[in-house]
Formats: C-alpha cells, structure tokens, sequence
C-alpha cells in the first residue's frame, strides 16, 4: 500500500530569523517560541502512565541474540510502578545526587529502568559505554570515568559477564546490582524491585526542579579521555519537545521504533528514548548490530515490527540495505507503515541515500520521507533539524525552537555555535574545561564548520561543512577540506570502502587510510572466494581493481591536489576503541587514527610499497 507522499507529512514549515553583524558572524533563530517542557524525563512517564497504563511503552527479547524469542513486554503503568519502587531502593542504600548510579550494560528494560529510577529521586544516571567494559583490553577509560564519577551504585546486566570491568575498579562502599549470575556481594535487581515506595522517595521527585542533573553523558573520547556532559532535565525535555514542535506528526501518530542505538550516548540515550518517552510511543530494543553476526538480529525484530520511523546512522543503513535489497518481506514490512527515514552523527553517502530511495518506491510506490539533523552531547542532542523536503543529503536544517546558532569566521570556514536551554552547562568535575567551550556571550564551541545552503534562502537550511579541527593543509598551503572529501571517497570507493581517513598533512598530495566493507569486497570476489580471510580478500585483485576504478572516476571529476587521491592503502587492522579510532555508533576519529597509526601513513608516502594501491 502506497504512503501518503511527502506533502500530506505533518511538518512545520521551516523557517529562521537571521541577525547579521559586521564582522560576518550571523545568528540564526527558530521563529517557533518553545513550548512548555515537562519538569523532567520521569515526569513523561508518569504521564503516560496515568493517561494510559495499557499503553505498550518498551520491549526486548528474551534471549539473546540471534533470536526469534518472545518479546518481554513492560506497559507505561507497569514501568512507572517499577521505577517508583527502584528509586525507593536505591535511596535505601544510600545514592546522593553528587554519586550518580553507574551503568555499564547495554540497552535493555532494566537499564531503562535503572536509569528512571535514578532520575526518579534526583540522582543522575551515568550511562556508560558497553564497549568500555567488554572490548576495552586495559579498561583504561572505565577506571578514568569510575574515578570521575565516584558513583554510588554500579549496575551491569551479567554479574559474570561484565566480572572483569567489575575486578577493575574499587568498589568498596559501592551498592552492586545486576539483573542475573550475581557474585559475592552483588544483589539482584528484582529483589529491589519488591521495595514499597515511601515518602523518601516522593520527596526526592516532589524536589525535581528542571535544573536537576538527570544524567552525565561521557563523550567518545575524540580527544583524550572521555569527558562527562553534564545534562540537566531542562536539556532532555526542551530538546524533545522542540523535536516534536518541527516534527508534529509524533503527536498524531505515536512513534514505533526499533532501535539499537545506545543509550551511553545521546542518539539513542536521549534523542530516541525520550521521543518515545514524550509521545507516549513504543520501543522495541533491538539487541543486534550493524556487524555481521548481529545485523541479523535487527533483520529477525523488522521482519516482526514495522516502525514508524527509522532512526540510524549511517553506518547503520549502509550494513542494512543488502538485506533490505534481498528480501522483499523485510523490505516492505519495513517501508509498511515508515513516516520518516532519519540518519544523524555522520552525514549519508549519496550511493545510499539512492538506494534507500529505490527501495522505499519499490515498496509502497513512493519515495520516503529523509531527513537529517545536527548537534551533539552537549547540546542534548539536536540543534538543528530538517522538517521539510530535501532532495540530497548535506543539509543539516535550521535552528529548532529555543535554540540560536553563530556562525562566526574562521579561517575559510564559519564556526557553529550553539546557545539555548539544551545545551550543557559544562563538565562534571572538569570545571577547567568550560571556559574554552563557551565564548564570551555564552555560546558553545562545536567544532563544527557550516554555511547556508543558499545564502539568498536561509529557510533551505544549514549544510555541514566538516570539522574545523580535521581540516589541513598541503605543502603548497592549499586547505584541505577533509569532512567533505571523506564523504566522497566512500562513495567513490562503494562498496570497498567502509569509510576512510585523509592523509597529506604538510605533505604533496592526498591519500586515503581505507577502513574496507568486508562485505562489499566479498561481493567482487569471483571463483568462489568470498570466505577468504580478510587479508587475502582485501589483496584480491578484484578489490583493489573496483577501489582503484572509483578513486581514478573521482579523480577525473575533482582535478585539484587538494580534492583528489593520490595513493590509498587498503587496512587489515580494524579501527580500535582503545585508541579512540572509533565509537561504538561507528563513527571513525579521523584524527585519533593518524595518530595511532603514523607508520600506516608513511607506507602511503614511501614508495615501493606493493600494498599501496596507485590512483590515476
């Protein structure tokens, strides 16, 4: 059956006030004034859960992955229950809101309880990333971030699974709950689960003010050791309900998601969990990942339940479209009932965008809704959104209401910053960072470059224009602009290319660190040798033909040594977490995989090198 076609959307109009300054910096504004915010995350629940108790609000598998099990299903009224008497539990043992409770599992209902709870009584959850725990070879930025946070109780999912996270830190004086297999020392979350609310507990949420810290979110680590994002209920709510002002179809329609994205950051964390949250939606926890081995967990959840808006990041759709392409059960269950395609933290590549367009005409007849937004942790997340028709990826959209974004000069570029009611008030216990991340009128230093999509029609949006901070220079001074390069190698090198790091700093010319799709290389292998392993895959000559192909078509289209490749070498080696190469939404640190691997780059430049590939 065929959607409605883009038009029949419920969207704002988009819209933007523009105050331009003499020295070329302009402030962009939302004309929409923002809505009234609840006081804070629990108080959505609450909501939902007086209005309708019935009403289905989160669900997971109860097997692990990769598993057709039934579904454990918690309603509104059973979730506000259980949080009521978590929250109780937890100041029973004696939580504060300057030790926040610690989680280091992954998404899950009980972690989506333990961190309401948390909220419930004033005290902050501090989700942490899963990968720290069990990819982590050191634990190194768990024990800096335990430290940090000094919390008051540590909750994990497994007691055997994350026992080694657990060995790493000092726990003395620390409450330990897991939800199974617990050690020596640790209770069980469903035996707190028993405790009789009292009238601590109703105090403690009676105090919530829209100031309460309700979470300290650690950031990917880009740039040293993670840093704690301190979030109060006033960040969450405004950002949510500005979502739902620019997006108003959330209203007539109760968003059904199925969503992997984790909750240790403010994609899924905050922006997802709370959309839900807010409107009163479904959650259906997706427990797989855009890996092999896991993606086929999300293929079982969507053949299954048909959302109604996808949220992902790229790197999420690029692993999902072959099943999408190869199945036409899944493909329409999941175009069924879909208002809206969105994708954020990385921008989308052309090669995908299209194909995400086919699929969704071959589906139901049209094209699907896609969008995009901008922002970070720090500012909750979003700070700009797309509400209206665009025809590429790049755009960004416009301020959403509540928020003002500078674009001032710097260097070629112009700077994003953002001020607003979403956007963090600094830094858990790292007060010596704030003042470098505010400038004098109180905006915050993104990082980030951007400009108008078109300077005559402020209303068609902002377009990202990289890091400012990934940006270099060649040997003959030349400005390299490796955001938006890096974007065009991945789609000049589909379907080898993952994604891809930018070398030539101070160098002659360009070349290209290759993170390879494993898949998509298989795919060019013939005589039956798509099982190699990967380092005699990657030097078929299959792969290196089809990389080499799609770099020399760019070149022939991108003349100037500051936009054409020169030589790519191919990586064997994954990125590491450790070294903060990547995050585990899939982003890849441009700058952290220079760093840690300066002898790849000097393969790239030396010469004779049979692994580097040649570019014409």
């Amino acid at each position: 059956m065929s959607k409605p076609p883009f038009a029949d959307l419920s969207l704002a109009p988009p819209g933007v006030k523009v105050e331009t300054r003499d020295d070329g910096t302009m402030i962009l504004r939302s004309p929409y004034a923002l809505a009234e915010c609840p006081i804070s995350v629990p108080a959505m629940l609450h909501r939902w859960e007086k209005e309708d108790p019935g009403r289905l609000w989160i669900a997971e598998r109860t097997a692990p992955p990769v598993t057709d099990a039934p579904w454990r299903k918690v309603t509104f009224g059973e979730g506000g229950d259980l949080v009521r008497r978590l929250g109780q539990a937890f100041l029973d043992r004696g939580v504060t809101p300057e030790r926040p409770v610690m989680l280091l599992s992954d998404n899950a209902v009980d972690n989506a309880l333990v961190q309401l709870a948390a909220m419930e009584v004033g005290v902050p959850a501090s989700p942490i990333s899963q990968a720290y725990s069990l990819m982590s070879t050191d634990h190194g930025k768990l024990k800096y971030i335990h430290e940090l946070v000094t919390p008051s109780l540590v909750y994990a999912a497994d007691g055997e699974r994350f026992a080694k996270a657990f060995a790493a830190l000092d726990l003395e004086g620390t409450s330990v709950v897991v939800s199974a297999n617990a050690g020596p020392g640790q209770e069980v979350l469903s035996d707190l689960m028993k405790t009789e609310p009292g009238t601590a507990a109703q105090d403690a949420y009676a105090a919530i003010t829209p100031d309460t810290i309700a979470k300290v979110l650690f950031t990917s680590g880009s740039t040293g050791m993670p840093k704690g994002v301190i979030t109060p209920h006033s960040m969450l709510t405004s950002n949510v309900v500005a979502i739902g002002q620019v997006w108003p179809f959330l209203h007539e329609h109760p968003p059904v998601l199925v969503d992997w994205l984790p909750w240790s950051h403010t994609f899924g964390g905050s922006h997802n969990f709370n959309t839900v949250l807010l409107h009163g939606g479904t959650l259906w926890i997706d427990a797989g990942k855009p890996a092999p081995g896991l993606i086929e967990q999300t293929v079982i959840n969507l053949k299954e339940i048909a959302p109604t808006i996808s949220l992902n990041v790229p790197r999420g759709y690029d692993v999902l479209l072959p099943f999408l392409e190869n199945d036409a059960q899944l493909r329409d269950n999941f175009f069924r009932n879909l208002d809206m395609v969105f994708y954020a933290a990385a921008a989308l590549p052309p090669a995908l965008w299209g194909r995400l367009e086919d699929l969704s005409i071959k589906a139901r007849g049209d094209r699907v809704t896609m969008v995009s937004s901008w922002g970070s942790t720090e500012t909750a997340p979003a700070a700009a959104s797309v509400h209206w028709e665009i025809e590429k990826a790049g755009v960004i959209g416009v301020p959403i209401p509540g928020t003002e974004i500078k674009l001032t000069p710097s260097g070629s570029k112009m700077e994003m910053r953002v001020r607003g009611m979403n956007v963090t008030p600094g830094y858990w216990r790292r007060s010596e960072l704030n003042e470098a991340a505010f400038d004098d009128e109180g905006f915050f230093r993104m990082g980030d470059a951007g400009k108008l999509e078109d300077p005559d029609d402020p209303t068609k949006g902002l377009v990202f224009d990289g890091r400012t901070a990934e940006n270099f220079k060649l040997m003959s001074g030349t400005w390299v602009h490796a955001g938006e390069l890096r974007l065009m190698a991945i789609d000049a090198g589909w379907p080898v290319v993952a994604d891809a790091v930018l070398t030539g700093h101070d160098r002659e010319a360009l070349g290209l660190l290759i993170f390879p799709n494993l898949a998509g290389c298989a795919s060019l292998v013939k005589n039956g040798d798509a099982d190699l392993p990967p380092a005699e895959l990657l030097r078929r000559p299959e792969v290196r033909e089809a990389l080499k192909e799609g770099l020399a078509k760019h070149n022939a289209e991108n003349g100037s040594s500051s936009r054409s490749f020169t030589r790519a070498l191919i990586l064997v080696e994954p990125p590491d977490i450790d070294a903060n190469e990547i995050t585990d939404k899939g982003y890849v640190n441009q700058r952290a995989v220079l760093d840690h691997r300066p002898d790849m780059v000097e393969r790239i430049y030396a010469g004779g090198d049979p692994d580097v590939i040649e570019i014409s």
